[in-house]
């Protein structure tokens, strides 16, 4: 594992120049999203709230004039034109914005934020081989740490062979269920990584997201916990995705390995759920399957240590075809009006030994996390605990009272 001198607190800073943070195809993608415009930045007699912008060249406009929400421009039809050629006023060049991500809302300056509105926040999990090893690991150290390393080499010999290879549901997975389940070694992800049913769940709620430069949060009373990197679609009422960005599933692996009935106690906390930093919307320079081929990588830098731990995450190795995942979400089961955003899951579980050895990794507050990958850009957060963070406040009322004050 890669090691450096780490970077002092200051130079956590998230990176505010657009040639950092946007696709390295920029000129010819269309990226749409929300920054926090304080009123004297407003020009339709609101006061203080989100605003939907598009990226232009170095600059940003504000599209508030033809849709009041990111749900609503991505129901339209015209979605790639309004972002690409609408009248929209100028709010500001993207270097001065960036610079002040993190700000948030109440932000007296124009902030990024999630690019996302009112779309449910859904998540799936273990649809990696990797990450369904090591959820079957939390599942039996019972949230302990320390029970990890000795597991893993147990679990590894009891499965046998390379879980990637197996197609979830077919015959040769329920014919590894059923010998599994004869040597006591069946687990309910492994119901969910190779049985016919993807594990979807409620990540977070609408509005809650927080975007690239934020602090993102973990429950104070995780002990073991770590980022997901995960490439997350945009999708509309009628089960389409319209787009694409990147997001942090930050998981408490303690919490969860309890008991999986934890898993919204997991997965649902101030600021645990980052999203970001644009939507790129689908149009023929960039699609689904862009999204099939892409590599997300992780790069976590340490403020209190020397750590540095790198990886990334092969979307060519996932076990069920995004667009499978979204028909599990969204179907004549359950309907989405407002769309929904959906992480597709990932194959990053880190175990390098960081604050002792069999200990594996989890994270220090303040650690810089940056998940990348060329076609989406870069979401930066900085890692703090969820009771320090600024408490969520503004949700769909506080919305629907802003849009009111037109």
């Amino acid at each position: 594992m890669p090691r450096h001198a780490a970077p002092s607190i200051d130079a956590l800073s998230t990176d505010t120049r657009s040639t950092d943070t946007l696709p390295t195809d920029a000129e010819r993608a269309l990226l749409i999203g929300r920054v926090w415009l304080p009123r004297d930045q407003r020009g339709d007699g609101r006061g203080d709230g989100p605003a939907v912008v598009a990226v232009r060249g170095e600059r940003l406009v504000d599209l508030s004039a033809h849709v009041a929400t990111v749900s609503e421009l991505l129901e339209r039809r015209d979605a790639a034109e309004l972002a690409r050629d609408a009248d929209a006023p100028d709010i500001g060049a993207l270097d001065e914005i960036l610079a002040n991500a993190g700000e948030g809302a109440s932000s007296s300056v124009p902030s990024l934020l999630a690019p996302c509105d009112l779309q449910a926040i859904k998540a799936c999990g273990v649809t990696f081989a990797v990450s369904l090893l090591e959820r079957v690991i939390e599942e039996q150290a019972g949230g302990d740490l320390n029970r990890a390393a000795a597991l893993r080499d147990e679990i590894q010999t009891l499965i046998g062979g390379d879980l990637s290879r197996i197609r979830p549901g077919s015959d040769e997975a329920m014919a590894l269920k059923a010998q599994l389940q004869a040597r006591g070694g069946w687990s309910q992800y492994m119901e969910v990584g190779i049985g016919p049913d993807a594990e979807v769940f409620t990540k977070s709620q609408p509005l809650s997201s927080v975007g690239h430069g934020a602090r993102v949060g973990l429950h104070p009373a995780s002990k073991w916990n770590n980022p997901e990197p995960e490439i997350v679609l945009a999708v509309d009422a009628a089960g389409e995705p319209r787009g694409a960005t990147l997001g942090n599933d930050v998981n408490l692996r303690d919490i969860e390995g309890r008991s999986a009935l934890l898993l919204g106690k997991a997965k649902d906390n101030n600021a645990s759920c980052a999203i970001g930093p644009f939507i790129r919307l689908f149009d023929d320079t960039f699609g689904l399957d862009d999204v099939r081929a892409a590599k997300v990588s992780l790069r976590i830098e340490g403020d209190d240590d020397d750590f540095v731990l790198e990886g990334e995450s092969d979307m060519r190795e996932i076990s069920r075809d995004p667009l499978d995942l979204v028909h599990q979400t969204r179907g004549a089961h359950h309907q989405y009006p407002d769309g929904f955003m959906l992480f597709l899951g990932t194959m990053f579980s880190p175990i390098q030994d960081r604050d002792g050895e069999g200990q594996g990794f989890t994270h220090h507050i303040n650690d810089r996390v940056t998940i990348s990958t060329p076609t989406l850009g870069k979401l930066t957060n900085v890692v703090d605990r969820s009771d320090r963070l600024p408490p969520w406040s503004f949700g769909i009322g506080a919305l629907i009272a802003h849009l009111a004050g037109r």
